[in-house]
């Protein structure tokens, strides 16, 4: 079922590849196009949660320090691009919370899984999220930024509720049960900003 879903929304992208018009038209589709596309990236990140990241020790290590850079990389955007006090409020909350996770993530990989190396870049899809986000015009910055922050904090506690009973690697068991507090508003408050436009 799920990769029914990843094929159709894969599908749509490429429909809306194809129905390219004129400048305007070419807007509304790349726009289109990359909704679609950071739709794809939420539906592939919580299957990757669920499989590979909450039942092994390299997959959560991955998953929560990829997903951790991209929450930095896109409130760095967010920063710089937002007009709105609320959506600024929230990715200078993320910075903080993020940074603090990242430091953490470190200092109980480094005892509980010293052969598995925190990322240091952004993967593709997270990579494309963030071209997504750069790429949205003034007036659809917030609701592409906060819809991407409600996927990628479902994401997360994907991540950090499936990884929290682990017996193989304690520490970083603790570290998922002690994040998802912060994660949790996070993805709470993106919705309230969220519904709030709709």
């Amino acid at each position: 079922m799920k990769y029914l879903a990843i094929s159709s929304v894969a599908s749509l992208a490429l429909l809306a590849a194809c129905n390219q018009g004129g400048d305007s038209a070419a807007q509304n589709t790349s726009e289109a196009v990359n909704a679609t596309q950071d739709a794809t990236a939420g539906v592939v990140g919580q299957t990757s949660a669920m499989t590979m990241g909450a039942n092994t020790v390299d997959g959560f290590v991955t998953g929560l320090g990829t997903g951790n850079m991209y929450e930095l990389e896109a409130a760095k955007v967010a920063e710089a691009k937002s007009t709105n006090a609320d959506v600024k409020a929230l990715a200078t909350m993320i910075t903080k919370d993020h940074t603090a996770a990242g430091e953490k993530l470190i200092a109980a990989q480094a005892t509980a899984a010293p052969n598995v190396a925190v990322p240091t870049a952004l993967d593709e899809r997270r990579q494309g999220m963030i071209d997504n986000l750069n790429a949205a015009t003034p007036g659809d910055f917030d609701k592409v930024y906060l819809t991407q922050q409600v996927a990628a904090h479902n994401e997360t506690l994907t991540l950090l509720n499936g990884f929290s009973d682990n017996t193989d690697a304690p520490a970083l068991a603790t570290l998922a049960r002690e994040l998802v507090a912060p994660v949790t508003m996070h993805r709470d408050r993106a919705q309230a900003l969220l519904d709030a436009m709709n």
